[in-house]
């Protein structure tokens, strides 16, 4: 990979990665509000749009880094099952 490419996937794998943290906080926050409020309208919210975080961030975001990781390693000289500690790093 040129440099200008590496570069590129390493921004978009970390983006992803940061829209993932911040979807999951974001989750919990709701998750959090759904469990200890008392209000029937509140929790039914909260569940709703744990489902829409969930569904249209979360996964999305997740699979995103999935895949520019697997360009990055695929990319480099490491490869992605060249050495041992580069596998054992992945689980």
């Amino acid at each position: 990979m040129t440099p200008r490419l590496r570069k590129l996937a390493l921004t978009a794998h970390i983006t992803s990665r940061s829209a993932g943290f911040g979807a999951v906080a974001g989750f919990l926050a709701l998750s959090i509000t759904g469990l200890v409020s008392r209000d029937a309208e509140m929790v039914r919210s909260a569940y709703f749009a744990m489902n829409l975080i969930a569904w249209f961030i979360i996964v999305p975001m997740s699979l995103a880094a999935l895949a520019t990781g697997l360009v990055q390693s695929l990319g480099t000289e490491w490869g992605l099952l060249r050495y041992y500690w580069v596998l054992g790093n992945s689980f």
